[in-house]
């Protein structure tokens, strides 16, 4: 598909998709049915998660006398949690972890409500 998308053909992507989830239907969700499964196929929309070290404001006078030695101190303490962040918005504190060679995020705090606070 190539280009934009009408109000119907996305209802019937997101239809197809639901009747190939098992368990999942396209019907109205019935009270006392667990809303998650209707919602399921959400899972598999990808998102961008970083993580923000720390941050700091500079002039440009200073961003330009910038070297190779140059130290830029940023506003947060060392050992502080790092802010997880997802499509840009903030998500979580966390701290860096090695597993297996790789970085990783070990989680310490959740930040928000759920997906509504997700909007940068």
């Amino acid at each position: 598909m190539t280009g934009p998308i009408s109000d119907s053909e996305l209802d019937n992507l997101i239809n197809e998709d639901l009747g190939r989830d098992e368990g999942i239907t396209t019907d109205a969700p019935t009270p006392g049915r667990d809303l998650s499964q209707d919602l399921s196929f959400f899972g598999k929309i990808p998102v961008d998660v970083s993580l923000e070290v720390a941050s700091t404001r500079v002039s440009l006078k200073e961003l330009m006398e910038v070297d190779t030695h140059s130290v830029i101190v940023l506003d947060k303490l060392a050992g502080e949690p790092l802010d997880v962040k997802v499509n840009g918005a903030l998500f979580a504190k966390a701290e860096v972890v090695v597993m297996n060679g790789n970085y990783g995020l070990r989680i310490v705090e959740l930040c928000g409500n759920g997906l509504d606070d997700l909007t940068p």
